[in-house]
């Protein structure tokens, strides 16, 4: 009865250990690659990037997505991505609209923080950002070509 009872148990143990090791075949990629933060705790900041060979990256802000586009080499030779970014969007931070990075504007110096702190804020156009700036206020306007490595390690502080 005592071997019966233990032969039970150690399979029961075998069992639960087994499904404790499993892993669920997501295919959600579920933090951000530089900050190792939930995406799906900051909707408002995400943003992705389309690599060259069709996957999708995504992260969890404009200054995450920026440090890898800038830093490409450096994040394919560590294998943290796969292939060279071919398009980085944004998502509108009032209305939620998908907004190709290059022709998105982007507001410095508001008080609204990211999810890493100081963050540039992507808006899609000049009327969304009269409306930004009235809720939230801002400083100054970038447009993606005045994004530089200096700026994002200062945001980065």
């Amino acid at each position: 009865m005592k071997k019966m009872l233990l032969i039970t148990i150690l399979a029961t143990i075998a069992l639960f250990a087994k499904d404790a090791n499993k892993t669920d075949n997501i295919n959600l990629q579920t933090t951000d690659m530089v900050y190792q933060l939930e995406l799906k705790k900051y909707p408002k900041f995400l943003c992705e990037a389309k690599l060259k060979n069709g996957e999708i990256q995504k992260f969890v802000s404009v200054k995450s997505i920026m440090l890898v586009y800038t830093h490409q080499d450096y994040f394919k030779k560590h294998k943290l991505l796969k292939d060279s970014i071919d398009k980085i969007y944004v998502y509108d931070y009032l209305d939620g609209t998908k907004v190709e990075a290059k022709k998105a504007l982007y507001m410095f110096g508001s008080r609204t923080v990211g999810p890493h702190g100081d963050d540039l804020i992507p808006l899609k156009n000049q009327a969304n950002v009269k409306l930004f700036k009235l809720k939230y206020g801002g400083t100054k306007l970038l447009p993606f070509t005045k994004i530089s490595k200096g700026l994002l390690k200062y945001l980065d502080m």
